[in-house]
């Protein structure tokens, strides 16, 4: 393989952490993304907030001066969705989750039911999870029961620090019937990295993942063997990382300030 073959076509960007934090952009990530698709490399955005659509993403980066279209965007609720047209079409399904998720779900064909005979459960991030919730999982998933999680981020940043996100979710009903998820989609899985290799349309050695996780947005380009930058506006401070690379979750090829610095690093 020559250098160029080596050389970065493709970013996979994370959202929330990396490219706006509360709600506002982060200094220069707006630049940034203009700036790599300058140097020719295409962008996908890929977020685990499972409660929002492509199209609403792509509006909310198009306000921040961000040129976006849906098909540039991957959340964990398309993930999801695309798992369960392909796997379980026809299927009840009991849904833990966000009426936004519900709404999206449906609009795809699912058929999502409220009754604890359905064959498929998910479990994502709500609210107003509550204890009937638990029963409704007690009630519904046995042996036969395909468990589904959206995605496994344990808490998720809002505007006072952290709030519990999917991940807490999940646990809480996987605890409850005492069975690990079947599948728990979004990043770090494979039907992530499917997707955005699928939109960038790049083999993985030529992508680099950038986000503020190590255990799902970074995990999810090390284990395809895509390269990896870590982003210090988000939940890991890079000051924290153990200096034995083979003590951290994944050793990062780039780490970085912020989005801001990424291309100087690849140009």
């Amino acid at each position: 393989m020559t250098d160029s073959d080596r050389s970065i076509a493709g970013v996979v960007v994370d959202l929330d952490g990396t490219v706006y934090r509360a709600g506002e952009p982060i200094p220069g990530a707006v630049e940034a993304i203009d700036r790599l698709r300058n140097q020719g490399i295409a962008v996908v955005f890929c977020s685990n907030n499972p409660t929002k659509t492509p199209e609403e993403y792509a509006d909310r980066l198009t306000s921040m001066g961000v040129d976006c279209d849906p098909e540039d965007v991957v959340p964990a609720s398309t993930v999801t969705r695309d798992y369960l047209r392909a796997h379980h079409p026809e299927e009840p399904t009991y849904l833990v989750g966000a009426p936004s998720l519900r709404t999206y779900l449906e609009a795809a064909g699912q058929n999502i039911v409220d009754t604890p005979d359905a064959s498929v459960f998910v479990a994502s991030w709500d609210e107003t999870f509550d204890y009937g919730e638990m029963q409704a999982a007690l009630d519904c998933i046995d042996e036969k029961t395909t468990f589904l999680g959206t995605d496994p981020d344990r808490t998720v940043p809002d505007d006072y620090g952290f709030m519990p996100g999917s991940g807490a979710i999940i646990a809480s009903v996987a605890g409850t019937v005492d069975r690990e998820p079947d599948r728990v989609l979004g990043k770090p899985s494979d039907e992530a990295a499917d997707a955005v290799l699928d939109r960038l349309g790049l083999p993985a050695e030529r992508c680099l993942v950038v986000g503020d996780r190590l255990d799902t947005d970074l995990a999810m380009g090390a284990a395809r063997g895509m390269a990896t930058a870590l982003v210090g506006t988000g939940v890991t401070d890079p000051v924290g990382l153990p200096d034995d690379p083979t003590d951290r979750t994944v050793d990062p090829d780039f780490v970085l300030d912020s989005l801001a610095d990424l291309p100087d690093r690849l140009a």
